[in-house]
């Protein structure tokens, strides 16, 4: 498994705040409905190791967590290459936590702690460039404090 490090294409300085960009490749697409499937991020890999960033920064679970928590609140909308919105709709969103995992008797180890995701393309090209292969992955894009720890 590729580590955050290995996958991310951009990272951008804007003053104190870094914008962070990665991509998580789509693990399952359905072509009748346009669906498409995959990790958003991972905090924390399955066998318990803590995913660092270029600039060996650590996305917290729980900043993680309410991360992904304000996305579903606020936003929704999938974009394509950061240039453009209006392209998919989130349908589906689960933060596996270990506290969750637990309570749905995931077994420890089984799945990374990170955000899962689901997306309705309504865009015919983007669709096709799924389809196709030529989008293969999700790319997120946020702002963070950088807190030494």
């Amino acid at each position: 498994m590729k580590q955050f490090s290995d996958i991310i294409s951009k990272t951008e300085n804007s003053g104190d705040v870094d914008i962070i960009k990665g991509n998580f490749k789509i693990a399952k697409s359905d072509d009748e409905k346009r669906l498409a499937f995959g990790w958003a991020s991972v905090a924390i890999r399955s066998d318990g190791e803590v995913i660092e960033d270029w600039q060996s920064d650590i996305i917290d679970p729980e900043e993680l967590e309410n991360a992904a928590y304000d996305y579903v609140r606020l936003y929704r909308d999938g974009g394509e290459m950061h240039e453009r919105g209006g392209v998919a709709v989130l349908i589906e969103s689960v933060v596996f936590t270990e506290e969750k995992m637990l309570a749905m008797g995931i077994p420890a180890g089984t799945l990374p702690v990170g955000w899962w995701i689901g997306f309705k393309v309504t865009d015919e090209d983007v669709w096709g460039k799924i389809k196709d292969g030529t989008y293969s992955m999700f790319s997120i894009e946020g702002e963070a404090e950088r807190i030494e720890v």
